[in-house]
């Protein structure tokens, strides 16, 4: 695949952002150091990240990667109303990039309602107007992103601040080994040209099938929703997958009728050495079955000492996969009609 292919294609660099992932979450862990923090976290006992998309994966990552160290429980919410639980005990994280996502935005009206301790994230928009007006904390990130393309500042930031406010221990040492790892792996998935090149390898296995993607529920569901989600607005393919063990006791006998079907699915597992042993057992189990049915099946293991650097080596792997996805599929990566519609017509209403 050479660079004048992807420079037709992808007149609004997106492979440039993919490329320097790697800085922005060095960016990002900048802005969480350095936010103005004031926000009382005494009796806090619960905690709720409300938002949509590409803004509310940040928070899916950070329940799944945080589930172990938590004292308190994170919810993610992707709806206009909060539930019911929300009280003056609850820190809620508004999350928007651009600032003007109409459910996030009733979700934070909600949450002053109902007198939650409020923390924004935001580029500006009126996420960053209601802040002001309430007087509440927001973490400023840099704009000009589509939302999918900036992880590093929906997450990162995060992490940084709750463990600055004192619901997590310090993750410089997971941080720092997170980075060094995405600097490699740019500097390998954004070679077009290299045999070595794994992401764009499995492009190609991927490419005129259906991508089916199963994962351990355990810190694990989330990026199996991420590549799910950039094989959908990059390549603008569909996508499907599940998580194990739940799988286990339902989807998988579904793999019996509809051959023809299955004969165009190529099934990825996301696996990890700290995957419960019994799910582990399940993995290998379930793999033969699917394989039987299945065009093919492929296998991926995580990166990494510690479980951030292996949550991220399977994300932007999958990230790399679905830009050569949307190359091979003659697509542009950036564009994502189909929502743009969907909210000019919302819009009208």
């Amino acid at each position: 695949m050479t660079m004048e292919q992807i420079k037709q294609l992808d007149p609004q660099g997106m492979y440039q952002l993919i490329r320097d992932f790697p800085k922005q979450v060095e960016e990002a862990v900048v802005i969480g150091k350095q936010a103005k923090i004031r926000l009382n976290t005494k009796g806090i006992n619960k905690i709720l990240l409300t938002g949509l998309g590409g803004s509310a994966i940040g928070g899916d990552l950070l329940r799944s990667y945080l589930s172990n160290q938590l004292k308190v429980p994170f919810i993610v919410n992707r709806h206009y109303a909060l539930p019911g639980f929300v009280d003056k005990n609850t820190l809620v994280i508004v999350s928007s990039y651009s600032g003007n996502t109409e459910e996030t935005i009733a979700a934070h009206r909600d949450a002053v309602k109902r007198r939650a301790r409020i923390l924004c994230i935001s580029t500006n928009g009126e996420t960053a107007k209601l802040a002001e007006k309430f007087r509440q904390p927001v973490i400023t990130v840099p704009p000009g992103l589509s939302p999918r393309a900036a992880l590093g500042y929906s997450f990162f930031p995060l992490l940084v601040v709750l463990a600055r406010l004192g619901f997590i221990k310090n993750q410089a040492k997971e941080i720092s080994e997170t980075v060094s790892l995405l600097h490699e792996k740019a500097s390998l998935y954004s070679d077009g040209t290299s045999v070595e090149n794994s992401a764009l390898s499995l492009a190609r296995r991927l490419h005129g099938k259906l991508p089916i993607i199963y994962s351990p529920t355990e810190h694990f569901d989330t990026v199996n929703v991420r590549w799910r989600g950039q094989i959908s607005e990059n390549a603008k393919q569909l996508a499907y997958g599940n998580v194990l063990p739940e799988m286990n006791h339902n989807e998988l006998v579904g793999w019996k009728v509809g051959t023809d079907i299955m004969q165009r699915m190529h099934v990825v597992f996301l696996r990890d050495v700290g995957t419960h042993k019994r799910v582990g057992i399940r993995e290998d189990i379930t793999k033969r079955i699917v394989a039987e049915y299945a065009s093919s099946v492929t296998e991926i293991w995580s990166e990494g000492r510690f479980l951030l650097a292996r949550l991220f080596s399977l994300i932007y792997l999958g990230d790399w996969v679905s830009y050569y996805l949307a190359i091979m599929n003659n697509q542009d990566p950036t564009p994502v009609k189909a929502i743009d519609y969907l909210k000019s017509e919302l819009a009208k209403v």
